[in-house]
């Protein structure tokens, strides 16, 4: 979520956009493979089941609530950002720290959740609620990415403080036993703006103080990148399975190391794969459809005149 913050920031600086075109490049670049995804769990469970009235019934309710199978809850989180894009635009165009009063108040309405219904974390992280901190973040952090260029023992201390404070918050229960799902605790109030935060610092410092080569390593991290909403949506029809097969077929992997790299294996040899051909044969077909969207610059920003 921050790194799309991150790159809307980026694409849409100082220029006036088609919102309608842009919302249809949007849907080109999310719907088909979601609805390809959307069929295929449909058909299994009219295989296990009989029936899908209620599975349809969710889909539909999957515009508002973040009920969509695997991980589609995401892209509905993703769509409202897209509804409330203009006046983020708006609001960065006026000052770089305008948008922040958006991340306040989620945090107040957040905490006012936890106080009125005993918990945030189903709102924290499967909504809006609490994803449009990360979002923000990373918009403002593009702006503001001169003050971590190349500050690279900033950047790694942000880092690997929030990696202590993750494996602090694991050892804690992490998201589904602090102490059960959802969580009574109030971390989720302030979870997804930590996030968004230390996110946003390790993008902005990695896009302003390397310049990564498109050959070798470089090129094949970014061919993941380029699949990785197919690997997304995808992963859930494999990782599981895999995993059981692997633990009771092959070798124990209790053991936490064991797993990453058994992870890493069917990683590179069945994800990878599996989202170039969904790329190939199911994004890019439709991405020939996308329409231009930037119009011409906005000259005198606010803030940049200061």
């Amino acid at each position: 979520m921050t790194l799309s913050g991150y790159l809307f920031a980026k694409l849409l600086d100082g220029k006036t956009i088609d919102y309608k075109a842009f919302l249809w490049n949007r849907a080109l670049r999310l719907l088909p493979l979601l609805a390809v995804v959307l069929s295929f769990v449909g058909v299994l469970l009219f295989i296990k089941l009989g029936r899908v009235d209620f599975y349809i019934r969710s889909i539909a309710r999957g515009i508002v609530l973040p009920v969509l199978p695997n991980g589609g809850w995401s892209i509905t989180a993703e769509f409202h950002f897209y509804v409330i894009l203009p006046l983020l635009l708006w609001m960065m165009r006026k000052s770089r720290l305008l948008p922040l009063s958006v991340i306040a108040a989620a945090v107040l309405l957040r905490f006012f959740i936890h106080s009125e219904w005993g918990e945030v974390q189903s709102f924290a992280y499967l909504t809006l609620i609490g994803r449009i901190d990360q979002f923000v973040l990373g918009m403002v952090t593009y702006q503001c990415r001169s003050y971590i260029a190349r500050r690279h023992l900033v950047a790694i201390t942000v880092l690997l403080a929030f990696a202590v404070f993750y494996w602090q918050f694991d050892l804690n229960g992490g998201l589904n036993q602090n102490p059960s799902y959802p969580s009574p605790s109030s971390i989720w109030i302030f979870l997804p703006a930590i996030e968004g935060l230390a996110y946003a610092v390790g993008i902005a410092w990695y896009d302003s103080s390397f310049s990564p080569s498109n050959k070798g390593d470089s090129w094949f991290i970014g061919k993941i990148g380029e699949y990785s909403y197919s690997i997304y949506l995808l992963h859930f029809f494999f990782v599981f399975r895999a995993a059981r097969f692997v633990h009771e077929n092959v070798m124990d992997m209790s053991n936490f190391y064991v797993a990453c790299l058994w992870s890493l294996t069917c990683f590179l040899a069945i994800m990878v794969p599996v989202g170039y051909l969904s790329y190939r044969f199911i994004e890019s077909p439709f991405l020939k459809l996308r329409k231009p969207y930037i119009l011409q610059p906005i000259a005198n920003l606010a803030w940049a005149q200061k």
